[in-house]
């Protein structure tokens, strides 16, 4: 049952960090419930190194830490991702850094 619950908790935090960021991040909802999976590990492992793994009642701490990791792994998938599409098209950003 242990990843059946990893895939659930996986999927929510990776929609949440999908809806926290701005702009569209167009990855497939596999990956997106990869990152959010290895989201919840960084966040646990975070939480550990902190002192803050096992608290009495909710572990808000433990899901925030959980919820910025996936944050920042959807950021960085997505932008992963997008360069490889982008190449397999054989399309390049008209964007320019002035």
């Amino acid at each position: 049952m242990g990843w059946l619950w990893a895939i659930i908790v996986g999927f929510v935090l990776g929609l949440l960090a999908k809806a926290i960021l701005p702009g569209k991040q167009n990855i497939p909802l596999w990956l997106t419930t990869l990152l959010g999976i290895g989201g919840a590990i960084a966040g646990n492992a975070i939480a550990r190194g902190l002192g803050i793994e096992a608290t009495p009642g909710i572990d808000w701490g433990r899901h925030v830490l959980q919820l910025v990791a996936a944050i920042v792994l959807v950021a960085a998938g997505a932008a992963v991702w997008r360069a490889i599409m982008s190449k397999r098209h054989g399309t390049t950003s008209t964007r320019t850094i002035a």
